[in-house]
């Protein structure tokens, strides 16, 4: 997904979040349970832009219909060379409903892992603050 692609690399979150659906689902690849919402997803992939040195995507593959999407990066975290795939699906308005990471290799997952641990008290404390804004405007 090209619009994704492009906001990552330029790390402008606000662009990221315009591109997630309401009901987005996050599979991290270090936690056992996915993270329903656009409000966590959000603050976790601006915990991983946080964490990541060096992230580049190296590759491409969208399928033929245009809702499936895989970007595969390489990136940096705590010394470690990671290489990653986000596996993207988008609804029919063109919002990412699914976003799945895979990483290896191991050693870098765990340090990945430790590092969003780290991360996780702000993430969850932005993504709360970000649901009160939300509900002060309804």
């Amino acid at each position: 997904m090209q619009a994704f692609r492009q906001a990552v690399e330029a790390r402008d979150s606000a662009a990221i979040e315009a591109l997630l659906a309401e009901n987005v689902v996050f599979t991290s690849p270090v936690a056992f349970k996915p993270y329903p919402g656009r409000a966590i997803t959000a603050a976790i992939l601006r915990g991983v832009m946080r964490v990541f040195e060096d992230f580049r995507y190296v590759r491409e593959i969208t399928d033929a219909g245009g809702h499936d999407s895989t970007l595969i990066f390489e990136a940096t975290v705590d010394g470690k060379h990671v290489t990653g795939a986000d596996f993207i699906h988008t609804d029919e308005a063109g919002r990412i409903d699914d976003l799945m990471v895979m990483v290896r290799p191991l050693s870098a997952a765990n340090a990945l892992a430790a590092a969003m641990g780290a991360q996780f008290e702000r993430i969850q404390a932005e993504a709360a603050e970000q649901i009160q804004r939300e509900n002060a405007t309804l």
